[in-house]
Parts: structure tokens; C-alpha cells; sequence
């Protein structure tokens, strides 16, 4: 079977519309968000609306946790961010669609297994916000306590730096392995990258196609994890109109500048 895996979206329509027309154009139907829907973005309602008519699932990320609760941890950049949105999500003139936004954001999970899977925003410790860098492949302490807590394949988000971490201490970006990789005996962890804010210095949208072979009743767990091995990870990257969303968040009071225009590097 053939799911696309998506994550930190960010509020950035521009490039949630170009990824969502190339995964239809794949004939893929199963898409999984890994969190982080709004945040930073200038469109925080209508990536909602999107993640929830298109993804089967959708995980919460701090982003998402932020515009609910009080916001932990966050720059004041990010912070003002999170409070615009959550004003943009109070919009009392979108009622209906206002009270089944509140209800989806509230009603979503920190992780998803699914067979020999483990899907998380963060990381398989803290699902919610914990990062994993490429450079944490040298804090072995570090990797070995987060490798002890998947049981074979890990996929999240969180620090928009797409890559694979392997269990022997090792991180491959997506050029280093020709955009693919195939899943073996060994643990790995696979960072899908960033829909709407990628930081690895490519400004094209990121995410994830996984072509396993599993039935649905296998991905359900009925599967041995030897079922999942052989399975092709496809890193995809997409060139969006960035700067019609660059002028969005700079005609955004609230939003800081630096926000859009960073989206020009890829940082």
C-alpha cells in the first residue's frame, strides 16, 4: 500500500495545495499528517479544512497544542504567531466551521502505530516536542534511549530537517540517499520533512511516500514486522509560490516579517 506522510504545514496554503494535487496525481488516498497544521502561517483556517477532508490520519504537534492551551517554550516570534492564529480560529462569522476546527485540533492523538510503525510529531520519548537533529546522531546516549523506544520503523516531523536516522549512529539527508531508502532489519527513524516551512536550506515543500506492499489488514496489525522490510521511502520535493505567501504574512501585523522571508532560504 502506498500512504503519503506529511507534517508541519504551518499555516502555509500555498504549499499544503501544491503537495496535496501531487499526492492525487499518484492515485494515493491514505495520508497521515504528523502535526503542526498551523503556526508561523498566514492560513491557518483553510489548512485545517484541508488536513481534515484529506488525511486519514492527523497527529497533534505543539503548534496545534499552543493555539489551544498557553503556549510553552515558544520565541516570541512563534508565540505572537499562536496567538493570531488562535484569533483567526475564534473568527465568530465562520461559527460552524470554527466549532468543528476546535473539535478536531482538540480530539487528535500524540502518536499512531500502526503494525511495525510508530508515528509521532516529536520524537518516540516525547511525541509531542521533543527535537531529534541531525547532529544528535553524536549524544549517543541520547539516540540509544530513542532507538529503545521503537520498535522497528519510527516516522515524525518536528524540526522540518527531512533525513533517516539509523540505529548504528549514522543520519542520511534525502540528497545523500538519492531521495530513497529502503526499510531493512535494523531501526530507523525518518524525518518527512516540512510541508510549509522546510529548514535544510531547499525552499520546496517536503514530504514522504511509503510503499510498503502491506494489506490493510497486515498495517493493522496482523503483520510480523519481516512483512514491512523491503518497504521504499520516497522523499518528494515540490517548488510552491512561496512569495505570494512571503506577501500574506508581511500584510500581517502580528506575524513577524522574518517569518515569511525565511521561507525564501529554506531555513
Amino acid at each position: 500500500m502506498r500512504r503519503a506522510l506529511i507534517s508541519d504545514i504551518h499555516g502555509n496554503l500555498e504549499a499544503l495545495e501544491v503537495v496535496l494535487d501531487d499526492i492525487k496525481a499518484q492515485g494515493i488516498s491514505e495520508i497521515y499528517c504528523l502535526g503542526d497544521i498551523v503556526g508561523y502561517g498566514p492560513n491557518p483556517r483553510e489548512c485545517i479544512d484541508l488536513v481534515m477532508e484529506s488525511c486519514s490520519v492527523t497527529l497533534l504537534g505543539n503548534h496545534d497544542q499552543g493555539a489551544m492551551f498557553d503556549p510553552e517554550g515558544f520565541n516570541i516570534g512563534a508565540e505572537k504567531a499562536i496567538f493570531w492564529t488562535r484569533d483567526q480560529l475564534d473568527n465568530p462569522h465562520d461559527r460552524d466551521r470554527k466549532e468543528r476546527r476546535w473539535e478536531f485540533l482538540g480530539e487528535l492523538p500524540r502518536s499512531h502505530r500502526l503494525g511495525p510503525y510508530l508515528f509521532v510529531h516529536g520524537s518516540p520519548r516525547n511525541p509531542l516536542s521533543e527535537y531529534v537533529f541531525p547532529e544528535d546522531i553524536y549524544n549517543h546516549r541520547k539516540m540509544e534511549r530513542l532507538f529503545q523506544l521503537i520498535g522497528q520503523y519510527c516516522f515524525q516531523g518536528h524540526t522540518h530537517v527531512p533525513g533517516v536516522f539509523t540505529e548504528n549512529h549514522q543520519f542520511f539527508a534525502p540528497d545523500e540517499i538519492d531521495h530513497e531508502y529502503s526499510l531493512g532489519e535494523g531501526k530507523v527513524m525518518v524525518n518527512v520533512g516540512s510541508v510549509g516551512q522546510p529548514r535544510d536550506g531547499d525552499n520546496r515543500a517536503c514530504y514522504v511516500l511509503l510503499d510498503d506492499g502491506l494489506s490493510d489488514d497486515q498495517a493493522n496489525g496482523a503483520a510480523e514486522v519481516g512483512a514491512a522490510r523491503g518497504a521504499r521511502l520516497q522523499y518528494r520535493r515540490l517548488p510552491y509560490d512561496f512569495e505570494t505567501t512571503i506577501k500574506k504574512i508581511h500584510a500581517i501585523p502580528d506575524l513577524e516579517a522574518f517569518l515569511g522571508d525565511r521561507l525564501r532560504q529554506g531555513r
